[in-house]
Order: structure tokens, then sequence, then C-alpha cells
């Protein structure tokens, strides 16, 4: 088997040069650590000096010094000739080694000092509405277990009003994150195939590859999306609103089109509507005869760890009993505040949405003034932008904006495709000044990238 792939590798070091001395020590300390949690196992191919280099933005020195360290402590092997891999294997038996995939979420959730989160995208701040809410569900809490794998009916009553529905065709879930796992275990033996957009939600990659499920991808803009339903797969998974990460809306006529395709072929289609309370422009249309994922962690605050699941009651029922062997059921607490907010969603949408709007406006005006080579399409809501560099790779840039103390996310990580490495995607969830110095950062970061500058082809943007 080949050496892994620089890119793949340099996406697995996540943030290592954001800590504090010598490049090389921190590149070798991140290695060390991978190495040392089993996520190169022995045998493991490891890409050639300049490679690696090349992927990370840095100076050949810089991997060369990491790697003889490494070696001098028994973790490498390196010959002349044949390359560098995981001790513990020889070169044969690195040949038949399976490299692990390491998920991408650590990396945006880690929040190393002196770097500024421009990865992951969420409000940064809890609003007063939430507090009031823990402060009324207190007041609530009455005797009993306490274990509702379903949900509490208290939740589940107010998600039922709110959305016109039965209490029963709702689970509560830890997140949307969570829903997204369940559904996909519920759904999906291993070697099934799933329909996604590329690019996509990176976590519902992270939950295929967790499940053994195979990514079918189709353009982020819905075309072709039908047709791949047809071919049956074990669902269809859809951003419609709000796309992560373009930002964009598919079009009424698609959205129509997908649904009719799902119920004719008998496939289940999963829209993914975390995001779709964020449009600027109000909410669309919902989606009648799908399975719909939401959350309040993008309307109110990624710590109120609140999702669900609105589907037929069978498929609930079955969810909830995988959720119990899960987790029992999640925070007593957090629903009854959560059953408090869904009450108001509607204006904290409409109040998020709008700060967002005046948020995107201000980070497009900078990237045109201080970025103008880079070229984007305004959203039409969500949280983010999808930035295409007008040369080189969007990893090993990210890298040399690291060092430059703002951590971003490469397109490469949202596309099961392997394409959109000369894309990234940047939020606008921070105020005005935080985006106005992010951009600065990256702006200097441009200035003293040295990546390969071979010129890159500008079709028109997938939406």
């Amino acid at each position: 088997m080949s050496p892994i792939p620089a890119t793949e590798l340099a996406a697995r070091l996540g943030r290592w040069s954001a800590g504090r001395g010598p490049l090389y020590l921190l590149l070798a300390a991140r290695l060390r650590a991978l190495i040392d949690d089993g996520e190169l196992p022995p045998g493991t191919g490891l890409p050639t000096d300049r490679a690696l280099a090349v992927a990370l933005s840095a100076g050949r020195t810089t991997v060369v010094a990491a790697y003889d360290l490494l070696r001098d402590e028994g973790r490498l092997l390196r010959r002349q000739g044949s390359g560098t891999w995981v001790a513990g294997a020889a070169p044969a038996q690195a040949s038949t080694a399976e490299p692990t995939t390491s998920p991408v979420f650590l990396h945006l959730l880690d929040q190393p000092d002196h770097v500024t989160q421009f990865a992951c995208a969420g409000p940064l701040t809890p609003p007063a509405a939430l507090r009031a809410a823990y402060r009324r569900a207190l007041d609530d809490v009455g005797d009993g277990l306490g274990y509702h794998p379903a949900g509490h009916p208290r939740l589940r009553r107010a998600l039922a009003g709110r959305y016109g529905a039965s209490p029963g065709e709702f689970l509560v879930t830890t997140g949307g994150q969570q829903a997204l796992s369940l559904l996909t275990r519920a759904l999906t033996a291993p070697g099934d195939e799933v329909v996604v957009q590329a690019p996509t939600y990176p976590g519902m990659l992270e939950v295929l590859r967790e499940h053994a499920a195979v990514a079918v991808p189709v353009p982020a803009d819905g075309s072709g999306f039908a047709a791949a339903l047809a071919l049956r797969p074990a669902f269809g998974y859809l951003i419609a609103a709000c796309h992560n990460p373009t930002g964009r809306h598919l079009a009424e006529p698609r959205r129509r089109e997908i649904v009719a395709a799902a119920l004719r072929e008998d496939v289940p289609l999963v829209v993914d509507d975390v995001l779709a309370e964020l449009a600027f422009d109000g909410p669309l249309s919902v989606m009648k005869g799908v399975i719909v994922v939401g959350s309040l962690s993008k309307v109110v605050w990624g710590g109120l760890r609140v999702g669900w699941v609105h589907a037929p009651a069978p498929l609930i029922n079955r969810l909830a009993r995988l959720k119990a062997v899960h987790d029992l059921g999640s925070g007593v607490l957090d629903q009854l505040a959560a059953s408090h907010l869904v009450g108001d969603l509607t204006a904290l949408a409409a109040a998020r949405a709008l700060s967002l709007r005046r948020r995107h406006d201000h980070l497009c005006a900078e990237l045109r003034e201080r970025l103008p080579s880079w070229t984007f399409e305004a959203a039409s809501g969500g949280q983010t932008l999808w930035v295409r560099l007008p040369y080189g790779d969007a990893a090993a840039y990210a890298q040399a904006a690291l060092r430059h103390g703002v951590a971003v996310l490469p397109g490469g990580q949202l596309d099961p495709t392997g394409g959109s490495h000369d894309r990234l995607r940047l939020p606008f969830v921070a105020s005005p000044a935080d985006i106005t110095a992010a951009v600065l950062a990256l702006a200097q970061a441009w200035q003293g990238y040295s990546g390969e500058r071979v010129p890159v082809p500008l079709p028109a943007i997938a939406v």
C-alpha cells in the first residue's frame, strides 16, 4: 500500500503549529500523539519530506527534523530509498496496513491558546433568553427517574405544537449531531450507500465513515440527486436551506423533484434543517414527506445540546430504542429549558438571522477590500461563505493561516469527491471587529503563502 497521502496526513495533524516553540518540535509532538493514540498504526507509510512540507506550507527542514526526532525516539523508521513508516512493522508489512481515519471534528472544536476560531460556526454568546429559560426550567423539574429516551414529554409537545404534528413523531436528541448518528445507525449497514451533496456538512461525512457507509456525492445544487435516489441507496441526506458550507438555498422546483423521487423510490430522505431558520429573507416552505433533523445549537447556542428528529412514529420508536442504549435520554434540565425556547423560536431565529446578515455583509466587504483575488458568492442565509482561492491548495494555506493565529477550514474536508481543494469555508458569526481582525490575519498569511502557484480554473460555483 502506498504511503498515506500528504494532504490526508495534514488534515489529521490539524492545528499542529498553533503552540509555542520551534515548528519542528510542534510537528513532532502532533505526530507523536497520532502514533501513540493508534491513529497512525505500526507499519503506516508516511509521505516524503518534500510532499508533507508542501501540504503543511512549511519548510522541508521542519519535516526532516521532526521525522528524525521521532526516529531517534524509536517511533519512526527511516531508510534511504525506502521511505518513512511508523515503527513496529517492516516496510513489507506496512503495505497491508490500513490507516485509520481521523475525524476533523476534534480539530474544529479544539481551541488552542493564541488562535482565533475561524473554522467552527455557531453562536459565540448565549442569548439572555437562554438564561431565563434555565431559570424557568429549574422550577419545572419534578420527581421521577428523569430518564426519557424519546425525549421529555413537555419538549415533545412543544415541538409538535410548533410544527403541527403529533408528539409521537419527535425524538429529542443530544444535538443535531446525535440525530444524524442515530439515523445512520438505524438506516444503514456497513457498505450501504448514502446520497449526499458535495460539498456538505463535515459532521455528516464523519458519521458515514464511523458507520462504514459509502457517500455517493452529487452537486450541491441538488442536480443528479433525484437520479441517484433511483439507484436505491440506504437514504439521502440533503441540506436544502442555508446549505453548509455555501449558504445557498435549493430552488423550489429542485426540492419538489427530490422529494417526489424519494417517495417514488421509497428511499428515506433525511433533510438537515439545523440552519433553515437562519434564512436572510425569512423561512422557506417546509418539505413534506421527509425525515427532518432540527436543533437549537445554531439559533440559540451550541452548548445547549438539544436537537430532534421529526419522522413517522414507527421510526421514532426505533430510534428511541437505539438512544436508550446510547445514553438513556438527554438531560432533563436542558430539555425543559428548550421547551420554553421553542415557543419563542420564531423571534429568536429572526433576531439571529438579522445579526448574521449584517456580519455576512461585513465579511464580504472585508474580503473584497483586503483579498480581492479571492472569489465567492454571497450567502442566502446560514453562517458561512464558500470562498475560492485563485491558486494553491487550501489545506496548505490553512497551515500558513494557523501560523498567523487564525484557524480556517479547508474545503477538502467537506467534499466527499476529494475535490474543493481550492476552497475555504469562512464563518461570519464573530463580531465585526473580530471579523476584521481575522481577515487582516488571513491577508497577511496570503501575502506570505509560498504554495505551488498553479492557476486554478474558475467554473461557476456549485450552489
